[in-house]
């Protein structure tokens, strides 16, 4: 057998010479964190050595569904999203908690709305991307005002078409993330955020995930995914002065996630980015995380929008990826 038959050969048996490449695919979110600096500078790529296939994704739930048909490795997505796959068996781990999500996800209302306080919302028609984190904020909101959703007319709709909905006049308000937040911000005024929210005792944050099979078989790959994560994050922290409007850092993630550039500053102080200490403390994947998806997981059962609950979450978090 001639050189170039046997690679043949060895291709078609999909073997190759080395180390096999491990094909990563991996899905985003718009929200606007310190991870997407490192995503829009290749530092994933540099640290891992492999190509990268970025998915853009309107919502969690999205995301979900990718992970859970094998297209996407790995992913990011909010508490909700992830009490909700979680709680439906599919196999993914939380290796990084990425943003304790506050003034970055909020409920606005329309200016001319009638909307001045909480019981205003009665009759109204708000928007949210169903079992996104926003969504899970604004039924804690509700909750927290003794207001039911069945007397609000709350109504599934993508951040892209809250945009379009908002400037066609077709909803009071909507609880979203940015780009939409900050869009709709312009002619509406906020009512709460997700940080008000979390304090009435329904805190959102958001992830990094991997499917446990991938995870298995490239902990290295986790591994050196979360370290670059978790060093955007420490320079992010060090030098948050400097992530200015026109800065280069901030001008980046702007491009990549279509978010306004005078915007982002503001989204950035509007929640806290855990530090590598922080990820292994008993608050986060400690045994933290796992006690807020169990508490998530119970409420959107309460809700309706989940049919059951696991006894233990704990398979879903793991702290073994945050370096040493």
């Amino acid at each position: 057998m001639s050189m170039r038959t046997l690679l043949i050969a060895l291709s078609i048996a999909g073997l190759s010479f080395g180390a096999q490449a491990a094909d990563v695919t991996i899905g985003y979110i718009t929200g606007i964190d310190p991870t997407k600096l490192a995503q829009a500078e290749g530092s994933y790529e540099k640290a891992i050595g492999e190509k990268i296939d970025w998915r853009r994704f309107d919502s969690g739930p999205s995301v979900v569904a990718a992970l859970a048909s094998g297209d996407l490795q790995i992913g990011n997505l909010g508490s909700s999203p992830l009490a909700a796959a979680a709680s439906r068996n599919v196999p993914l781990v939380t290796f990084i908690v990425t943003a304790q999500i506050k003034g970055s996800e909020a409920l606005v209302v329309r200016d001319g709305s009638g909307i001045n306080g909480p019981q205003d919302l009665i009759g109204k028609t708000i928007a949210t991307p169903f079992v996104s984190t926003s969504h899970y904020s604004l039924l804690g909101a509700l909750k927290h005002w003794n207001l039911t959703p069945q007397q609000v007319k709350v109504v599934n709709l993508s951040p892209a078409q809250i945009t379009a909905a908002w400037k066609r006049g077709d909803i009071d308000g909507a609880f979203t993330w940015s780009p939409a937040l900050g869009e709709i911000r312009k002619t509406g005024k906020i009512l709460a955020d997700a940080g008000q929210v979390s304090e009435w005792g329904a805190p959102t944050f958001e992830v990094w995930v991997a499917r446990k099979d991938f995870a298995d078989k490239h902990p290295e790959i986790v591994a050196q995914f979360a370290k670059v994560s978790l060093d955007a994050i420490a320079d992010y922290n060090a030098h948050q002065a400097a992530w200015t409007a026109d800065s280069e850092q901030v001008q980046k993630i702007a491009k990549l996630t279509g978010a306004n550039a005078q915007d982002i500053p503001e989204l950035l102080h509007g929640a806290h980015f855990p530090s590598a200490a922080e990820q292994k403390s008993p608050q986060l994947l400690g045994g933290g995380t796992t006690k807020d998806i169990a508490r998530t997981a119970l409420f959107l059962k309460d809700q309706g929008k989940i049919e059951s609950v696991l006894a233990d979450y704990s398979p879903y978090v793991s702290d073994k990826f945050l370096p040493e």
